[in-house]
């Protein structure tokens, strides 16, 4: 067995560095390194979570997230969930920078799991997930109903 200790980072294919960079920046992502021999840009956040940004998108599926948007299911990641400190001061940061909400806030269990579903320009599904806070100071909460 390996003994995993966490995830290291996360890579996501977009079109547009700077685009991304915009988008990310409001998630508290800030530029740490780029490869001199790759288009691949290292960003973090101020607790150290990495996400390299791979800038070599080349295709476009006509609007289209192909893991998410289309009736054929294709293997990948779908999304990545981010831990936020607070889901109400993380929606209110969404709506403050014109971040539109595709999902939620939406609840998991009876486990006080509150989530909401951004995606960047290029359409990569972000889920902004807050634990144990008050879902009656959040409101607007709905049940998670599974589609398929």
């Amino acid at each position: 067995m390996i003994d995993i200790r966490r995830v290291d980072h996360i890579g996501i294919r977009v079109h547009d560095l700077e685009r991304a960079m915009k988008f990310y920046a409001v998630l508290g992502f800030e530029l740490h390194a780029k490869a001199a021999n790759d288009a691949v840009a290292v960003i973090r956040n101020a607790h150290a979570v990495e996400i390299n940004l791979v800038y070599n998108a080349n295709a476009d599926a006509g609007g289209k997230n192909i893991l998410m948007d289309v009736s054929e299911k294709y293997p990948g990641y779908t999304h990545i969930a981010l831990s936020v400190a607070s889901i109400r001061d993380t929606l209110a940061a969404l709506r403050e920078n014109g971040v539109r909400i595709t999902q939620g806030p939406v609840a998991f269990g009876r486990d006080g799991h509150v989530s909401v579903f951004v995606r960047d320009p290029d359409l990569n599904v972000v889920e902004l997930r807050g634990r144990n806070e008050d879902l009656a100071s959040i409101g607007g909460v709905t049940p998670y109903e599974p589609e398929n």
